[in-house]
């Protein structure tokens, strides 16, 4: 299908030549080799009302008189870029995840467009989890009821704060009330698995401001939380408003008591944290065996697992990141250049050697609060390597933790966990 694009803006005129890169030529000659399986697939859509000040996220605001067209275009150039992938790799992911960006904000039309598409072509033959990010102030009966019929069966929620106070502080545009209307319709629809994405540590927050944002994040029974501790990340406007002493940060002692509270009252709440920023609803269906594996973490977010556990995942759209085989890249985070490219250019390209690779695993198994399987170690690890003597240290001074079955972070190591996974890379 040739998709002519419109002369919407000078940045959206600047379009992409169709001739493979050379880090794409690399990709068919070494990572594609043999048509290997990808189990899950992340979309990313990067349209937002507004770009929040503390978003280190590839997004752009979406201007009503440009989203007509520009949407229309994006979707379809999203869709030629999954089909010219699906050609080169078994494409079966078990998860998908459509994040921003604000992937509430696309259009209904052009939202069933994408979904009809991956249905024919059987992407979505195999999916036990697939789930959209929503913005609590954008979501509506309809896209929910058309989500659902689609097999959509978690929404991540940007609820960030319940305080209207720290609600601003990080720009966003909704208030406090809209997220539990937002879960209703949810629920409402017949979607499954609701997941709160929440933020701790920001200007002006207090121990108090966090405990009150827990309640009411509670008092929605979610089935999954993201709680993650603001980071001032480079060329963000927060950041700027740091160094100009706009705003201060939190204190880092007051920091760790708000990650302690928060570990301490969802565990009480009943849920399992089962990853530094992450927390699943532990027991599953009434009735089910406590022992039943399946049925425990039946909350816990499938597709960020394929992350942690270095899965071969495929990212499209622009700035999505794809893993196949030990090769990663990156799509340019350009909407000039990706809409309508048949091949969107790539920015970031690496196949990491044996020694990164091995640290890479061991960052990304210990960000889970299971860790890293001994009998991995005992495998992959050499015996000389010195990151032997480093764990051995770490468990020493109690960062780490040894069991039976793995290596993992203890609970002083959470605190610190950046510092201590970064000895092991």
């Amino acid at each position: 299908m040739t998709v002519s694009l419109p002369k919407l803006t000078p940045e959206l005129s600047d379009v992409a030549s169709d001739d493979p890169s050379v880090e794409e030529k690399v990709l068919q000659e070494r990572a594609f080799v043999d048509m290997p399986g990808v189990h899950g697939l992340y979309v990313h859509v990067p349209f937002c009302v507004h770009k929040c000040g503390y978003c280190d996220f590839y997004s752009l605001a979406e201007p009503s008189d440009l989203a007509t067209d520009r949407q229309q275009v994006f979707v379809e150039t999203m869709l030629k870029e999954i089909h010219r992938r699906a050609a080169q790799v078994r494409l079966e992911p078990t998860t998908v995840f459509v994040g921003g960006g604000t992937p509430s904000l696309l259009r209904p039309d052009l939202w069933q467009l994408l979904l009809d598409d991956l249905a024919e072509l059987g992407v979505l033959d195999r999916i036990v989890e697939f789930t959209v990010e929503a913005n609590p102030e954008i979501v509506t009966d309809d896209l929910l009821a058309l989500l659902a019929a689609r097999g959509v069966n978690r929404i991540s929620l940007g609820a960030q704060s319940f305080s209207t106070e720290l609600l601003q502080v990080l720009e966003r545009s909704h208030d406090p009330v809209s997220v539990a209307n937002a879960v209703t319709r949810i629920r409402r629809a017949g979607i499954e698995l609701v997941n709160l994405d929440l933020i701790f540590g920001i200007p002006g927050q207090t121990l108090k401001m966090v405990g009150d944002d827990l309640d009411a994040a509670l008092a929605l029974e979610p089935d999954h939380l993201s709680y993650y501790s603001l980071i001032y990340e480079p060329n963000t406007a927060m950041t700027q408003h740091l160094r100009a002493g706009r705003i201060q940060r939190v204190d880092e002692q007051i920091e760790r008591d708000m990650f302690a509270m928060i570990i301490d009252c969802l565990a009480e709440a009943g849920f399992e944290h089962y990853e530094i920023s992450n927390w699943a609803k532990a027991g599953g269906p009434p009735g089910a065996n406590d022992a039943d594996e399946s049925t425990r973490t039946k909350t816990v977010c499938l597709h960020n697992l394929q992350y942690w556990t270095n899965a071969n995942w495929l990212g499209v759209g622009p700035s999505a990141a794809s893993h196949i085989n030990g090769y990663r890249w990156k799509n340019a985070p350009h909407i000039g250049q990706y809409l309508g490219s048949l091949s969107p250019p790539i920015a970031d390209y690496e196949h990491l050697p044996p020694a990164r690779y091995l640290g890479e695993v061991l960052m990304l198994r210990l960000r889970l609060l299971e860790g890293v399987p001994c009998d991995w170690l005992d495998a992959n690890l050499p015996a000389d390597d010195p990151r032997w003597q480093t764990i051995e240290h770490l468990v020493q001074i109690g960062m780490l933790k040894r069991t039976h079955s793995h290596v993992r972070l203890t609970r002083a190591g959470l605190f610190i966990a950046d510092e201590v996974v970064g000895r092991l890379l």
